[in-house]
């Protein structure tokens, strides 16, 4: 696991000293269409990302299905509180993408996240940006 525990990107110390929390935010591409429209594997991957990352979820997961005004922005969304954040997602069946973001105040393994996620999904590709919240 990298330890981003008190880095950012200038490589040095965090300009506060003290690191609040880390943020990985994926956008997945022509992801398995049947994974990102069932609020089942979408739930189940919240649960199994959390048991993988060892953070404990509080509470259940939301995932309420809207947006279906328009054809691109239908489809579930995903909040599952964790005792150090939340993870949040969005899922467009039409564009068959997922918008994924873990912030937690507890260090993580950010490569270990980002290929469970990839592969749950079934993406073929997968963006992703990782930041230090100070």
């Amino acid at each position: 696991m990298k330890d981003f525990s008190d880095t950012h990107n200038s490589g040095g110390k965090t300009l506060t000293g003290v690191t609040f929390g880390w943020e990985l935010i994926m956008d997945l591409y022509e992801c398995d269409p049947e994974a990102i429209a069932s609020e089942t594997m979408i739930r189940d991957f919240a649960g199994r990302l959390c048991k993988i990352l060892e953070m404990k979820p509080y509470g259940e997961p939301m995932t309420p299905y809207f947006g279906e005004n328009k054809e691109h922005t239908k489809g579930y969304s995903l909040l599952q509180f964790i005792e150090t954040s939340s993870i949040t997602g969005h899922f467009s069946e039409f564009s068959r993408a997922a918008y994924i973001n873990i912030f937690s105040c507890k260090a993580y393994d950010m490569e270990k996240a980002e290929k469970f996620t990839k592969d749950f999904f079934g993406a073929k590709r997968l963006n992703s940006r990782f930041l230090v919240r100070q």
